[in-house]
Protein backbone atom coordinates (compact mmCIF):
# COMPACT_ATOMS: atom_id res chain seq x y z
CA UNK A 1 0.00 0.00 0.00
CA UNK A 2 2.82 2.32 1.27
CA UNK A 3 4.63 1.78 -2.49
CA UNK A 4 1.71 2.50 -4.12
CA UNK A 5 1.54 5.99 -3.04
CA UNK A 6 4.76 6.63 -3.43
CA UNK A 7 4.33 5.47 -6.81
CA UNK A 8 1.38 7.98 -7.83
CA UNK A 9 3.38 10.74 -5.87
CA UNK A 10 5.97 10.61 -8.17
CA UNK A 11 4.08 10.04 -11.36
CA UNK A 12 2.31 13.56 -10.43
CA UNK A 13 5.81 15.13 -9.36
CA UNK A 14 7.13 14.24 -13.04
CA UNK A 15 4.38 16.17 -14.60
CA UNK A 16 5.06 19.54 -12.90
CA UNK A 17 8.73 19.44 -14.08
CA UNK A 18 7.90 21.84 -16.83
CA UNK A 19 8.76 25.19 -17.48
CA UNK A 20 8.93 27.28 -14.26
CA UNK A 21 7.93 30.47 -16.38
CA UNK A 22 4.80 29.19 -17.59
CA UNK A 23 1.99 30.82 -15.00
CA UNK A 24 4.44 34.90 -15.88
CA UNK A 25 3.95 33.95 -19.50
CA UNK A 26 0.43 33.77 -19.50
CA UNK A 27 -0.36 36.67 -17.40
CA UNK A 28 1.40 38.89 -18.90
CA UNK A 29 -0.28 37.51 -22.28
CA UNK A 30 -3.38 37.86 -20.63
CA UNK A 31 -2.86 41.98 -19.77
CA UNK A 32 -1.55 41.70 -23.56
CA UNK A 33 -4.91 41.09 -24.60
CA UNK A 34 -6.10 42.99 -22.10
CA UNK A 35 -4.86 46.15 -22.93
CA UNK A 36 -5.38 45.70 -27.11
CA UNK A 37 -8.74 44.78 -26.83
CA UNK A 38 -9.92 47.47 -23.69
CA UNK A 39 -7.77 49.47 -22.53
CA UNK A 40 -6.04 50.80 -25.57
CA UNK A 41 -9.32 51.47 -27.85
CA UNK A 42 -11.21 53.39 -24.59
CA UNK A 43 -7.85 55.76 -24.55
CA UNK A 44 -8.00 56.73 -28.23
CA UNK A 45 -11.28 57.72 -27.76
CA UNK A 46 -11.15 59.37 -24.68
CA UNK A 47 -8.32 61.22 -26.30
CA UNK A 48 -10.15 62.05 -29.69
CA UNK A 49 -13.28 63.51 -27.11
CA UNK A 50 -10.76 65.52 -25.49
CA UNK A 51 -9.58 67.10 -28.59
CA UNK A 52 -13.33 67.79 -29.94
CA UNK A 53 -13.87 69.29 -26.81
CA UNK A 54 -10.63 71.58 -26.74
CA UNK A 55 -11.22 72.69 -30.50
CA UNK A 56 -14.72 74.22 -29.78
CA UNK A 57 -15.48 77.39 -30.87
CA UNK A 58 -18.07 80.52 -31.16
CA UNK A 59 -20.52 79.15 -33.93
CA UNK A 60 -20.41 75.72 -33.94
CA UNK A 61 -23.33 73.30 -33.79
CA UNK A 62 -23.09 70.52 -31.07
CA UNK A 63 -25.10 67.42 -30.17
CA UNK A 64 -24.74 66.96 -26.06
CA UNK A 65 -25.01 63.94 -23.81
CA UNK A 66 -28.90 64.79 -23.45
CA UNK A 67 -29.47 64.45 -27.20
CA UNK A 68 -29.68 68.52 -27.23
CA UNK A 69 -28.98 70.38 -30.58
CA UNK A 70 -27.30 74.26 -30.50
CA UNK A 71 -25.00 76.48 -31.16
CA UNK A 72 -22.18 77.44 -28.96
CA UNK A 73 -22.76 81.33 -28.39
CA UNK A 74 -20.33 81.98 -25.85
CA UNK A 75 -17.25 80.10 -23.99
CA UNK A 76 -15.87 80.49 -20.38
CA UNK A 77 -12.99 78.47 -18.97
CA UNK A 78 -15.29 74.92 -18.90
CA UNK A 79 -18.70 76.37 -19.69
CA UNK A 80 -20.69 76.96 -22.65
CA UNK A 81 -23.96 78.98 -23.28
CA UNK A 82 -25.37 77.33 -26.07
CA UNK A 83 -28.23 78.29 -27.90
CA UNK A 84 -30.66 75.84 -28.30
CA UNK A 85 -33.89 77.67 -29.94
CA UNK A 86 -34.22 81.64 -30.71
CA UNK A 87 -33.31 83.68 -26.89
CA UNK A 88 -32.89 80.46 -25.81
CA UNK A 89 -29.76 79.57 -24.10
CA UNK A 90 -28.53 77.22 -21.45
CA UNK A 91 -25.40 76.76 -19.61
CA UNK A 92 -23.54 72.95 -20.03
CA UNK A 93 -19.90 72.02 -19.57
CA UNK A 94 -17.37 71.29 -21.64
CA UNK A 95 -17.61 67.58 -21.55
CA UNK A 96 -21.38 67.15 -21.77
CA UNK A 97 -20.78 67.66 -25.44
CA UNK A 98 -20.76 64.41 -27.70
CA UNK A 99 -19.70 65.65 -31.46
CA UNK A 100 -20.05 68.68 -33.71
CA UNK A 101 -23.18 68.28 -35.84
CA UNK A 102 -23.22 69.12 -39.55
CA UNK A 103 -24.49 71.26 -41.37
Amino acid sequence: MVSEAFAFAGAAGGQQGGNPYQGIIMLVMMFAIFYFLLIRPQQKKARMHKELVDSLKIGDTVITVGGIYGKVVAIQDDVLSVEIATGVKIRITRSSVVSVAQD
